[in-house]
C-alpha cells in the first residue's frame, strides 16, 4: 500500500531503512544526540495513518490568506505529507525552477544519498514510510526574484502520524530563499516527522526559514540535512512560538573550500512545552565560516535544550566558528539545558563557544519600573529585545516585522491562532 501511492525512487530504500530501525530501535536517552529528548515516548501512542493518500477536504488558499502578510511569496501547500497540486499556477517562477511532488520529480542522484548516511532511526522511519513531498529545483545561475513559501498544514480528523519529506538542489551560482510555516489545522494530536535534504552547489546561495505555529497537541521531530560546495552560502533559521513537543537536527557539511552558513534559532516556550535543538557542524574543507545564535525564552514549566556540536577534521585549516546559545528562563520551574561542543583536528583555527542561562535583570525592570511601566510591561518589553536580535539578522524584511508583531503578541499570550484562519474557528 505504501508503495503503491508513491514512486519507484522513494520506494527503493525502504527496506534498508526499516532494517535498519529495527536492528537499531529508537534511540534511548543514553545516546548522545537524543539525551534531553524522550524519542521512545513520543512514538508509543497509536496514530492514524493515511497510507491510501485519501483526500482530506481543505480550502488552503482562503484558510491562510493571513498568513505573514505583506511578503510577496511564490505560494505552496502541503497538507499534512501530500503535495497540494490544485491552483498551484498561482505562483510565478523563473524558467527552469521546479516546485512539485517529490514522488514525480525525485531522483536517485539525489534522494535519500544525505539522510540514508545519517545512521538516524527517525530519519529511517521517514525513510521507510513517507510517500510524498515537496521537490525544489534551481537551476545553474538563477536566482528567484520571490521567496518560495510552503504552508504545511496539518489536517485531521483523528489522531494521525504524518511522515513529510522535503528535497532542495540549488545547482551552481543559483540562489533561492524557502520560507516554511507549520500550522495545525485541527484540534487533534499529531505527530510530524520531516527529513529535508539539501544540497548547496559552488557559489550558491540558500535561505531557509522555518517558523512552527502549531499547538500544544503537537509533536514534530525534524531533521535537516545539508550540504554545502565550495564558496556557497546557506542561511538557516527556526523559529519555534507555538508547539508541543519539538525535537529540531541539523546536520551540516562544507565539502568545498570558502563556503559559509548561519544558523540562527529562536524559542519562546511556556506552560509545559519542550523544545530541543540539536546541531552538527562538519568542516571538512579549509577556509569555511560557521556562526550559530540560538535564544530561547522560556515560562512556566517549558524545558529548553540545545546541543551544539562544532566539528573540524584534519586538514580544514583555516576555519572560522563562533556557537552562542543564550538562554532566559522566568520562572523558577522552567529548566534549560545547554550544551556548546567543539572537537577540532586542525591546528590553524578560529573556533569559539558560549552559552548563558539566567534570568531578567533586576535592575532593568527597577529602572523601567521608576518610570512608570507596569512590571509585566517591562518584562514583555525586556523579553522582545532579547530575542529580537535573532531576527534582525533576517534579510526577508517582511517577514522579520511580521515576527517582532507576532513575537509581542506571543509574549503578551494574544498568539492563540492565526488571526481570520477559517480552519481554526
Amino acid at each position: 500500500m505504501i508503495c503503491e501511492h508513491s514512486s519507484n525512487v522513494m520506494n527503493a530504500p525502504r527496506d534498508e531503512a526499516f532494517d535498519r530501525l529495527v536492528s537499531s530501535g529508537f534511540p534511548t536517552r543514553k545516546v548522545e544526540r537524543y539525551k534531553y529528548t524522550d524519542i521512545q515516548a513520543l512514538f508509543a501512542p497509536n496514530y492514524g495513518l493515511n497510507l491510501n493518500r485519501l483526500e482530506i477536504p481543505v480550502d488552503p488558499y482562503k484558510a491562510f490568506s493571513c498568513d505573514v502578510p505583506n511578503l510577496s511569496t511564490s505560494l505552496y501547500f502541503v497538507v499534512n505529507d501530500v503535495f497540494y497540486t490544485k491552483m498551484q499556477a498561482k505562483a510565478h517562477l523563473p524558467e527552469g525552477v521546479i516546485v512539485g511532488s517529490l514522488k514525480d520529480f525525485a531522483t536517485t542522484e539525489y534522494y535519500n544519498q544525505l539522510a540514508g548516511k545519517a545512521n538516524d532511526a527517525v530519519t529511517d522511519l521517514n525513510t521507510m514510510l513517507t510517500q510524498d513531498g515537496l521537490y525544489v529545483y534551481v537551476p545553474k545561475g538563477v536566482k528567484t526574484d520571490r521567496a518560495i513559501q510552503v504552508i504545511n498544514i496539518l489536517r485531521s480528523d483523528v489522531d494521525l502520524m504524518v511522515n513529510r519529506r522535503v528535497l532542495i538542489i540549488v545547482e551552481a551560482q543559483a540562489e533561492i530563499k524557502m520560507l516554511f510555516c507549520d500550522h495545525a489545522a485541527d484540534d487533534r494530536n499529531f505527530l510530524t516527522t520531516q527529513v529535508i535534504e539539501a544540497y548547496v552547489g559552488e557559489n550558491a546561495s540558500l535561505d531557509l526559514y522555518c517558523l512552527e505555529e502549531t499547538h500544544y497537541k503537537n509533536v514534530r521531530v525534524s531533521n535537516v540535512y545539508i550540504n554545502q560546495e565550495r564558496d556557497s552560502r546557506v542561511t538557516h533559521n527556526v523559529i519555534t512560538l507555538h508547539n508541543g513537543t519539538t525535537r529540531n537536527k541539523l546536520d551540516l557539511t562544507f565539502a568545498g573550500e570558502g563556503a559559509e552558513c548561519a544558523c540562527y534559532g529562536c524559542v519562546i516556550a511556556d506552560k509545559q512545552q519542550h523544545v530541543d535543538n540539536n546541531t552538527l557542524i562538519i568542516h571538512k574543507a579549509p577556509h569555511c565560516t560557521s556562526n550559530e545564535l540560538y535564544k530561547y525564552v522560556l515560562d512556566d514549566k517549558a524545558t529548553g535544550a540545545f546541543a551544539g556540536r562544532v566539528l573540524v577534521e584534519h586538514g580544514a585549516q583555516k576555519t572560522t566558528s563562533q556557537m552562542t546559545n543564550q538562554n532566559l528562563t522566568a520562572t523558577k520551574e522552567a529548566r534549560m539545558y545547554t550544551q556548546p561542543m567543539l572537537e577540532i583536528y586542525a591546528d590553524d583555527v578560529k573556533c569559539a563557544h558560549g552559552s548563558t542561562v539566567g534570568q531578567l535583570n533586576d535592575a532593568a525592570l527597577f529602572y523601567m519600573r521608576q518610570r512608570g511601566i507596569s512590571e509585566q510591561e517591562a518584562r514583555v518589553l525586556l523579553q522582545q529585545a532579547f530575542i529580537n536580535e535573532v531576527f534582525d539578522k533576517m534579510e526577508l524584511t517582511p517577514l522579520r516585522d511580521r515576527l517582532h508583531y507576532l513575537v509581542e503578541k506571543r509574549f503578551r499570550g494574544e498568539l492563540n491562532k492565526c488571526e481570520g484562519c477559517m480552519l481554526c474557528k
